[in-house]
């Protein structure tokens, strides 16, 4: 059985892909800040009882991250999938009017806490037949796709995770783990809005596609829901 581990799955493309994983028969680990309040997440858990396990994960804590990892020893983890993120809103979109401490704690969870899961959880994703690690990313950090400026906060968050990513993939070529990043489109979903282009069942399916077909030569792409590369 293949086994995934997934930030941010209490909602919406988190949400997805456990529950898309799960129907597939995939082992799946779903992780969340406040297991006691996912409640979505909690009734997913007891329609799937064998496949489904809620762990407490706090990704901007670097603590919580290496606890968890000491629980899960003895697992072998075919997909680390990082999709925990934060979204600034209106802080730091217009030039003048940045909250720098937002900023920090972007790069905290968008940026740090993916390569920390990397690090921790990669004796268990080592041992595993795929060894895949995927990053939830945005166009949004695609500096030749950036026309209209603002968003620096989440826009340089998302850029620099890529350049972690890229480096990752070829730091860990040598043990044959794959490190691609994802762009999942506009999706309507909280951090979306309601104004997404697709739905979450359309970016997960997506994703699970592209994802289903990853080998050595992807390591290192910038990849969207459909297949299509992303221009860095």
């Amino acid at each position: 059985m293949k086994t995934t581990l997934i930030t941010g799955a209490n909602r919406g493309i988190g949400l997805e892909f456990s529950r898309q994983f799960a129907a597939n028969g995939w082992c799946v680990l779903a992780c969340s800040r406040y297991p006691e309040k996912s409640d979505s997440l909690n009734k997913l858990a007891a329609k799937y009882p064998e496949l489904i396990t809620v762990h407490a994960l706090d990704v901007a804590d670097h603590v919580q991250i290496e606890r968890l990892a000491l629980v899960l020893a003895n697992k072998s983890i075919d997909l680390l999938l990082n999709n925990a993120g934060v979204y600034s809103g209106p802080k730091g979109c217009s030039f003048g009017d940045t909250d720098y401490e937002a900023w920090a704690y972007a790069f905290l969870v968008n940026t740090m806490a993916p390569l920390k899961m990397a690090e921790a959880f990669s004796p268990q994703i080592t041992r595993s037949s795929q060894k895949i690690i995927v990053t939830i990313t945005s166009t949004m950090g695609s500096i030749a796709d950036n026309s209209r400026g603002g968003s620096y906060i989440y826009r340089s968050s998302k850029s620099a995770v890529n350049m972690v990513m890229k480096s990752l993939a070829i730091d860990l070529r040598s043990i044959g783990i794959i490190a691609v990043l994802l762009h999942p489109g506009w999706v309507r979903t909280d951090m979306g809005g309601p104004n997404g282009e697709i739905s979450t069942e359309q970016s997960v399916s997506g994703m699970r596609n592209v994802i289903s077909q990853f080998g050595p030569a992807d390591s290192g792409k910038f990849i969207a829901y459909d297949g299509q590369r992303i221009p860095w």
